[in-house]
């Protein structure tokens, strides 16, 4: 059985702004971005555990789609995957809040 994939408010809010960013110059790649982005994350449903885990953030695991990271938490007792954050790798990984 799959996992549900959640995508937390700051998940949504991080692909939000990523979307409208590379809208500005090309609506057509700013709508295959998102979806690729999701498409990734709902990924996570078959295989929870395919990213590597993230040594400062313990629990957290962290998907690459370059240039993005998404970082998500697996709880294998709800049978989720909480999406906590779409990461660009550009991004300072000191403002990276995860709650």
């Amino acid at each position: 059985m799959d996992f549900k994939v959640i995508l937390q408010p700051l998940a949504l809010d991080d692909l939000e702004a990523i979307v409208r960013r590379v809208a500005e110059n090309d609506l057509q790649a700013a709508n295959r971005l998102g979806l690729s982005l999701l498409d990734r994350a709902e990924a996570l449903a078959k295989f929870p555990d395919r990213g590597t885990n993230v040594r400062s953030r313990p629990g957290v695991k962290k998907l690459v789609r370059v240039p993005y990271l998404i970082f998500y938490r697996v709880d294998n007792s709800r049978r989720c995957v909480d999406v906590l954050r779409f990461w660009h790798g550009a991004q300072d990984p000191q403002n990276l809040q995860l709650e």
